[in-house]
């Protein structure tokens, strides 16, 4: 990987959070030292009562990463061998591997083209006897369409499970993403909305009896000490994050509310650049607030390579989020998909780009995103 020069722009600057921050952070950590409590304890506990009280859970329960929490969400609903599971294959590896590793099948349904999120329409057409839950993704910070999606899953008697890994404070219809299921998965990780300094994950469920089972599976199914109800995972997060999340919680309504105005501006300076037939902008969807944990454009797939060599070249930062849909990856061939079985996340896949996008970017470095990409974009049209 490239070092980033001072002029470059990053695609999540995580040091300035902590430069405003630095005096509480520091003091948070240096807390916890001196209490030699390293792991849970009371940090935690604090932290899971005002990350339940945030999302408006009755119950949260930390864990080591937003894997973990997948993973946890699973065992709590006891999904294993023989079952099968519902998700997109435009998403994170994440979401379809913790199925995988329980022994269920992964069962693909493809993506809305406008949300990039799962379509309800194509989870009924893959709904079977062994079906037990469905997993949509609120992907870049926009909540899927819950109510459709709950009503599936009601008819047919099967679980949801939240993938809200990038959305913490997205909403759908007045409901914050992660609260609409029988469970919610967060990310902690350090370059999401609410991020640690390091790996670490929260679930959040209203169920009381799947909350007590969730908090023995994070400890080896451990409930007392040494008495096994499960086998379960060392899954436990560290006090040390859970500290430094405390600090950053209270800011996380300011931060939303700055990603949002990035993600407009965005949209002005592409309209500015009168590049709207080539960079198509994020789709807002109606009843939804979306945290922008990405700004992602779509290109001509003939162009979009090209176009991530040179905002590199220039020093702007970007990324693809994905380039090849799970249904297509090396590990899942035994499933026996093909290309072409999912064509709008294969699309998506060679299309999408994902400029800079945190709170702190600043409307001259925005421009110059833009800039470069019109140097680009119009270079081509020249030449042609």
């Amino acid at each position: 990987m490239n070092k980033l020069s001072r002029n470059d722009i990053p695609m999540c600057d995580v040091m300035e959070q902590y430069r405003q921050l630095k005096e509480e952070m520091d003091a948070a950590v240096l807390r916890v030292l001196a209490s030699g409590q390293a792991i849970l304890g009371p940090e935690v506990t604090a932290l899971e009562n005002e990350i339940a009280e945030y999302s408006g859970s009755n119950h949260a329960i930390g864990c080591g990463s937003g894997t973990d929490a997948l993973l946890l969400a699973l065992m709590a609903l006891d999904i294993g061998m023989g079952d099968e599971v519902i998700v997109p294959p435009f998403t994170f590896f994440a979401t379809a591997s913790c199925v995988h590793r329980l022994g269920a099948k992964v069962v693909f349904a493809d993506i809305d083209p406008l949300s990039y999120n799962i379509d309800p329409k194509q989870i009924e057409n893959k709904i079977t006897p062994q079906t037990k839950a469905i997993i949509p993704v609120h992907l870049y910070g926009q909540c899927a369409d819950m109510d459709a999606i709950r009503a599936i899953a009601k008819k047919y008697q099967i679980a949801i499970i939240e993938d809200a890994a990038q959305a913490i404070g997205a909403e759908y219809r007045g409901q914050k993403a992660g609260t609409m299921s029988d469970i919610g998965c967060f990310s902690f990780y350090p370059s999401k909305n609410l991020g640690a300094f390091g790996d670490a994950g929260m679930v959040v469920t209203q169920s009381e009896s799947l909350a007590k089972k969730l908090r023995a599976l994070r400890v080896h199914g451990m409930e007392p000490r040494y008495y096994h109800h499960y086998v379960g995972l060392n899954a436990r997060l560290d006090a040390i994050h859970a500290a430094m999340l405390r600090v950053k919680l209270p800011h996380l309504e300011r931060w939303t509310k700055g990603r949002i105005e990035v993600a407009n501006r965005y949209d002005e300076y592409i309209h500015a650049a009168r590049l709207d037939s080539i960079l198509s902008k994020p789709t807002r969807l109606p009843d939804r607030r979306c945290v922008f944990h990405q700004y992602v454009v779509r290109t001509p797939t003939n162009l979009r390579d090209g176009l991530v060599q040179h905002l590199k070249q220039n020093g702007v930062s970007c990324d693809i989020y994905y380039p090849l849909p799970l249904h297509l990856q090396p590990c899942f061939q035994s499933l026996g998909y093909r290309k072409g079985d999912f064509p709008i996340s294969e699309l998506a896949s060679e299309s999408v780009l994902a400029f800079p996008m945190y709170p702190e970017l600043t409307s001259v470095q925005q421009m110059r995103v833009i800039d470069t990409c019109a140097q680009f974009i119009h270079k081509g049209r020249v030449a042609a």
